[in-house]
């Protein structure tokens, strides 16, 4: 592994002593850059659940929220300056209940359906394909299509791929074009179904095998296109799973995906998104981390068979989950956005850049008003719209995207977690921190400090590079339950980092407690 991560053996104990500053290092090596971050880890989902679609992305031409053909202006222009790069839709579990013919043609012609996964809700379809590719166009980012494979059929999905990317005079691409698209969408990535192993169709890996390596043979490339097809992969732990997958299916597919959700205890439990003890800010740090134990199990698995890393390992659900909130629709998964999801995405997102040479691809869930959303909106139709602290860290982490990822050793202190639903008692650090070279050669640092009570002297020093200037952000709070709602919408937002001391061969810069920063250094 690439990891060159090294944590003092120092226990930090949650008790009452006074704040005071911790001393961290950070050495990068920044002539040893390596593998690039492919930019598509910093991918968004977006299923119709809830009002992630309608009243989040899609109000329709005819509401009196400012829209364009039917998208948010708002939320049209937060996600263009979050350079989204990959939109993954329509599910999630509902995608293996969406016929997509469904939603295409006049939108007054077309058939509701009962959302069965999401709160029984009924949709009209009036976002369908044509409505999910033009706004992927309009925020430039690519499609990853997810296909109907538990109450599908293979003709189904071969023709969606025929629907979407064909050019010539064949009969899908004649039916688009009478649906008002004369030329075929740029559509690359494919998903052959949805957690196959549960709402997907509850089915065994051995069968779901056969049926990826069926439907890989009619989804076809037509004029130009190649897809990239992503077998439904493992739920967390389940490394059988990826282990049949690539016994039996290999170099078929292009990528496999595996889902991780954040909650607060191993029995499942999750509780408010706001109200919570600092012992349960500790505990989601720790369960968030264990991501990356999960990640290198499988990626070991795959090594066998796939030594030369060319199929791609997908994180394409993963976040945090919490109970809806209160008053909200029961199965619409609302919930609020604290400075707690930042950690959780800073850290995640600094775990997919050390395992870059495997992870092809990782799409939070979800977009907009849905478990660890990047917006949240009001859909009674004031038209007000609020950008979470999840939002904020994705925002400050845009230079990460087709960086050169460079591998570091980092000193800092460690805390044992104990004493909340716990199997074993978690050391989580106290720094996570990572480290790239964008393309104009300078090198971009994130630093999340842990510690809800102590500051954090950081001195990064580098191996080669001697530096001139550096800018940053800071992302912090007075409190690690602060969130942003509609009557304060900037209760937690990123302001400029001053105060980074510029050394002979490094840096040195002071993070406040709870808080991440990320630092360009030129």
């Amino acid at each position: 592994m690439r990891r060159r991560i090294t944590i003092a053996l120092l226990l930090l104990v949650a008790v009452t002593a006074p704040a005071k500053t911790l001393e961290s290092k950070m050495t990068v090596h920044d002539g040893q850059g390596k593998y690039k971050i492919h930019k598509e880890i910093y991918g968004q989902f977006a299923e119709h659940l809830g009002s992630c679609i309608y009243g989040g992305l899609w109000v329709g031409p005819e509401s009196p929220v400012p829209n364009t053909d039917g998208y948010r202006n708002d939320v049209l222009e937060a996600l263009k300056a979050l350079k989204v790069p990959v939109l993954r839709w329509p599910g999630g579990c509902f995608a293996d209940e969406y016929h997509w013919t469904d939603g295409i043609g006049p939108r007054d012609k077309r058939p509701k359906m009962q959302n069965n996964n999401w709160g029984g809700t009924i949709e009209d379809n009036s976002f369908g394909t044509h409505e999910f590719l033009n706004l992927c166009e309009l925020i430039g980012c690519e499609p990853y299509i997810s296909g109907n494979v538990g109450s599908g059929s293979v003709e189904e999905l071969a023709k969606w791929v025929e629907y979407m990317t064909s050019d010539g005079e064949t009969p899908m691409a004649k039916l688009r074009r009478e649906n008002g698209r004369e030329k075929s969408w740029n559509v690359k990535f494919l998903g052959v179904g949805n957690e196959s192993w549960g709402c997907g169709g509850s089915m065994r890996p051995e069968y779901y095998s056969d049926l990826f390596r069926r439907y890989s043979v009619y989804c076809r490339n037509y004029d130009g296109h190649k897809l990239y097809k992503i077998a439904s992969g493992a739920s967390d732990y389940d490394y059988n799973w990826t282990k049949v997958l690539m016994e039996n299916v290999g170099h078929r597919m292009d990528g496999i995906s595996l889902h991780y959700y954040t909650v607060t205890g191993w029995d499942g439990s999750k509780g408010s998104a706001t109200q919570f003890a600092d012992d349960d800010f500790y505990w989601t740090m720790g369960k968030c981390l264990g991501i990356e134990d999960v990640i290198e199990k499988h990626c070991a698995i795959m090594d066998e068979k796939d030594p030369d890393k060319k199929i791609g390992l997908l994180v394409d659900e993963w976040g945090t989950w919490w109970d809806e909130e209160p008053g909200t629709v029961h199965g619409h998964l609302y919930q609020q956005n604290s400075m707690r999801d930042a950690f959780v995405a800073a850290l995640s997102l600094n775990v997919f850049h050390r395992h870059t040479d495997r992870i092809r691809m990782a799409n939070i869930a979800q977009v907009v008003n849905v478990l660890q959303s990047m917006i949240l909106t009001d859909t009674k139709g004031t038209g007000h719209m609020v950008l979470t602290p999840t939002y904020h860290v994705f925002k400050m982490y845009t230079p990460f995207q087709e960086a050169t990822y460079l591998p570091a050793d980092v000193t800092c202190g460690t805390m044992k977690v104990k004493g909340y639903q716990q199997k074993s008692d978690p050391v989580i650090p106290m720094l996570s921190a990572s480290s790239a070279k964008t393309a104009d050669g300078a090198v971009v640092v994130s630093l999340a400090n842990v510690s809800l009570k102590d500051a954090q002297e950081v001195t990064i020093a580098l191996d080669d590079m001697r530096p001139k200037t550096v800018t940053g952000q800071l992302l912090s709070c007075k409190d690690i339950r602060d969130y942003n709602d509609f009557d304060h919408p900037e209760t937690v937002k990123a302001v400029t980092m001053t105060g980074a001391k510029i050394k002979k061969d490094g840096v040195t810069v002071t993070v406040p407690a709870k808080s991440v920063a990320v630092l360009v250094i030129r």
